[in-house]
């Protein structure tokens, strides 16, 4: 398994997973699914190009509440194994390891069903971290929910370790408790 680049070559098998039900988006996965292949269908080489958004050019994002704020610099790497086999993100505020109480984690990561137990996840954080770190962060942040045990065991596989359970921002529900974990990272 590989991280590559989003690029067009790619996004037949990307677009075929969102058709399957998979999402990159574990709050509002069909939503975000049906999202992106409208704007896949807009224009591929658009929707390719705003998964490299280090600027945070695209504009604002909705929460799941339906209240909107500024969009983070970020970008996305696909894994892919011969085949799309899942996603990876990585989103920071520049000069500064904090996150607004918006945003769950500075990684995120998804891989399809029909491609789990495969340890994808755990090899893609461990290849997404060491291009991370240039970005002079001293660590990272992740979160999970509470009953999450595979994801909890990417990150404490890749060096995380559990700093707190806390309640999200209302706007991700009533009382929606979460798992916040950091991984410590050396600049190379």
């Amino acid at each position: 398994m590989q991280l590559v680049v989003p690029a067009l070559a790619y996004l037949d098998e990307y677009a075929a997973a969102l058709k399957r039900g998979w999402s990159p988006d574990n709050i509002n996965p069909e939503e975000t699914a049906r999202d992106e292949l409208a704007l896949i269908e807009e224009g591929a080489e658009a929707f390719v190009a705003l998964l490299d958004d280090r600027e945070a050019k695209a504009g604002p994002i909705a929460l799941p509440d339906g209240t909107f704020v500024a969009r983070l610099p970020g970008y996305r790497r696909w894994m892919w194994d011969g085949g799309f086999c899942g996603s990876i993100s990585f989103r920071w505020q520049p000069g500064t390891p904090d996150l607004p109480a918006h945003c769950l984690g500075h990684i995120g990561y998804a891989v399809p069903a029909w491609k789990r137990r495969h340890g994808y996840a755990t090899k893609a954080l461990g290849m997404l971290l060491p291009e991370v770190a240039k970005e002079g962060l001293p660590y990272v942040e992740l979160t999970t929910d509470p009953d999450n045990l595979p994801s909890q065991r990417v990150i404490t596989a890749n060096g995380g370790h559990l700093v707190k359970r806390f309640t999200k921002i209302a706007a991700y529900g009533d009382n929606v408790e979460a798992l916040l974990f950091r991984i410590p990272l050396t600049a190379t």
